[in-house]
């Protein structure tokens, strides 16, 4: 089951970059707990001009509750804002790429990343506290090379967030063809995935041919080299919170609807 309002552990990190700035000693004390020595896994974010939303998700990502060592890794790619400076001030490790695009940064952030596991997550994203145990413990499983979760909609725009509810569900329904009947890897997203570091190394990382996106690129690599099964983690506490700022870039939820579906019977064919 969906929820149809936006739960509380995400509600108390949706604030203004003000207000969390007054929480920066609480995140870098949030970071020192998750990092013991050397880190099971690494968060790696990518990051361009994300000083009004950086804060949001690192003050989730502070309170994440799990045993495994974490590090989390900002990748500043050439932005001209404070992201850098308010990443930094977390406590969280900044890198800089200097070759804009998202495929970089993310290479980027393999490169340097010394977890045993990889999550991708997005500066415009927020992660409720159990999200990172909950999508690295299928890794644990040697048959399974990469995880992708859920996630549902924080509303920017005017548009009522119980629309975006039934929304999701025609989403979720889309999701079960791609990986029923079509190609499971087009459901991967870069804001709510993990692999295996060692073997996304050796598939050349988020590296992928014109027309096809990154992240579900190299979960099909992973794949079809044999590395084991893509898993979908479902469970409602490792559901995120993204902004709906793409859908509103794409025209607003119904012409973003329509695109998306079209991406859908194109990536059948890139895919393959």
């Amino acid at each position: 089951m969906r929820p149809i309002g936006i739960p509380n552990n995400i509600k108390q990190n949706d604030l203004s970059r003000q207000q969390l700035e007054q929480r920066l000693p609480q995140m870098q004390q949030g970071f020192q707990r998750l990092l013991q020595g050397q880190p099971e896994v690494s968060v790696v974010i990518p990051a361009y001009n994300e000083e009004d939303a950086i804060l949001k998700t690192l003050s989730c990502l502070s309170q994440q509750q799990t045993n495994r060592s974490v590090e989390v890794i900002i990748v500043n790619n050439n932005s001209k804002d404070a992201t850098e400076a308010l990443a930094k001030a977390a406590g969280t490790v900044c890198i800089t790429e200097t070759t804009q695009g998202i495929t970089a940064a993310r290479n980027a952030g393999l490169k340097v990343a010394r977890g045993k596991y990889i999550l991708n997550a997005d500066a415009d994203t927020l992660y409720p506290p159990h999200w990172v145990e909950l999508m690295v413990s299928p890794l644990d499983n040697d048959k399974i090379t990469s995880v992708y979760g859920r996630f549902s909609f924080i509303p920017t725009a005017g548009t009522a967030r119980l629309v975006y509810f039934f929304y999701e569900y025609s989403a979720d329904f889309m999701r079960w063809l791609n990986k029923t009947f079509r190609e499971e890897a087009v459901n991967v997203y870069g804001f709510n995935s993990g692999f295996k570091r060692e073997q996304g190394i050796q598939v050349d990382g988020f590296n992928h041919p014109p027309g096809s996106n990154e992240d579900g690129w190299l979960a099909l690599k992973l794949r079809n080299n044999g590395f084991g099964k893509l898993h979908y983690v479902t469970k409602t506490k490792a559901l995120v919170w993204t902004t709906d700022r793409r859908i509103q870039i794409d025209g607003g939820l119904w012409k973003g609807f329509v695109k998306r579906i079209k991406r859908m019977v194109t990536h059948k064919h890139t895919y393959r």
